[in-house]
């Protein structure tokens, strides 16, 4: 599972830094690609040279090397499908947890958008100190810090006490289970973008939806596992990821199509798009002239691909929908949930500026069938991604 996957791997100041090149060559004989940035005291520990020929990569550990040319800490966050810090260690845990951005590890970190592993490692009484435990939960809490928990044992000041640093395999082991999560071999099916309905061949109705959420959720999905169709109406994006299955859609009767073409084989089907409501009765086959002060369109109503897959649905299948709301959020998304028998609907709303449409953030309300509400606050898409795709594997382990 982790063949082909991008990680960077941060490496902070602590004796435990003298095993990350078997966690290294683990990774990188498994087939993923491996970048290491250091922090500068992680050199007293051990060396870039190592790292380097473990990894067959550059590692990285200033802002600017030797010729003075810039690491881009940006490009490096991005370039991450995981980020993992081992050995994490007091200090290191306290500048991610509060932002405190004074070196290129922590530059990388708060620029990427991966899911993050942390592997803390100190002495024992800074591991239970009240600093460092409320610095770990404040990670926790973020929903994508994830902690691989210190061993207990004889620790380096040869006291016995917990904050060890998880063994390089047990590291490794922990990345692959998480890759091979219970999408592997599922098969996802997910809408995302607008439709636009022709009047004529230069004209159309449609909304501002960008698609980015779909986009990134079938980035999630195929990053733990799935198998993924994604059905894109009009768009600019780019699908990065070639194991994705993305079928090119205009008008809400194309989506339907691919759609209904491909929900029968399909474990989960996540329904994003802003289909248009309506669509012209008849398009002009020639450009419409502007003659008239005033003309009408009439309209009828497009096929509604959720509702329809709700009665398809089987016992085996999962089925999620989105509602945007600009009042009466919760009420009018529960009828929706019920009436096209979802199993969760994802409510947002565009009354901010920072959420909706044409933003990277969002904040969002999940509800299941039982009419239990998870909020997730302002975050970006990407990472709200992510979030749902873990939610929602919780929620199909239920099943």
């Amino acid at each position: 599972m982790l063949k082909g996957k991008k990680i960077v791997l941060g490496v902070s100041g602590g004796i435990a830094a003298y095993k990350t090149p078997l966690l290294v060559r683990l990774l990188v004989k498994e087939g993923a690609e491996v970048k290491v940035v250091m922090t500068p005291d992680a050199e007293n520990f051990v060396t870039r040279q190592t790292l380097s020929v473990v990894s067959k990569n550059k590692v990285y550990t200033e802002f600017f090397d030797e010729e003075f040319k810039w690491n881009n800490h940006v490009e490096l966050g991005l370039w991450a499908d995981i980020f993992v810090v081992a050995p994490a260690t007091a200090n290191t845990l306290a500048k991610m947890a509060h932002g405190i951005c004074d070196n290129l590890l922590i530059a990388a970190y708060m620029s990427s958008r991966a899911p993050v592993f942390v592997a803390p490692a100190m002495d024992a009484d800074m591991y239970l100190h009240f600093s460092t435990t409320e610095n770990i939960s404040l990670l926790k809490e973020n929903g994508s810090v994830h902690i691989i928990p210190p061993e207990t044992g004889e620790l380096a000041s040869g006291l016995l006490g917990t904050g060890r640093m998880a063994e390089p395999e047990e590291i490794f082991r922990t990345l692959k289970q998480f890759f091979a999560a219970s999408f592997a071999g599922k098969r996802v099916l997910i809408n995302a973008g607008p439709t636009y309905e022709a009047i004529d061949p230069v004209r159309f109705i449609g909304n501002r939806s960008s698609g980015k959420t779909g986009v990134w959720l079938a980035e999630a999905f195929a990053l733990l596992g799935a198998h993924v169709t994604l059905v894109l109406g009009p768009s600019e994006l780019q699908i990065n990821d070639p194991t994705i299955n993305c079928i090119r859609v205009e008008s809400a009767d194309e989506m339907r199509k691919a759609c209904m073409d491909n929900f029968s084989e399909s474990a989960i089907f996540i329904a994003s798009a802003a289909v248009a409501d309506y669509k012209p009765l008849k398009a002009a086959s020639q450009k419409i002239k502007k003659s008239a002060e005033n003309i009408s369109l009439d309209l009828v109503k497009n096929p509604d691909i959720l509702a329809e897959a709700g009665k398809l649905k089987t016992d085996a299948q999962f089925l999620v929908g989105f509602a945007l709301e600009t009042e009466n959020q919760t009420e009018n998304a529960v009828q929706k949930l019920k009436k096209k028998n979802l199993d969760l609907i994802i409510v947002n709303s565009p009354n901010q500026k920072d959420e909706g449409f044409g933003v990277d953030t969002n904040r969002i309300s999940v509800i299941d069938k039982h009419n239990k509400i998870t909020n997730f606050e302002l975050k970006h898409k990407r990472q709200l991604a992510m979030d749902l795709a873990e939610l929602i594997f919780n929620y199909t382990n239920k099943k």
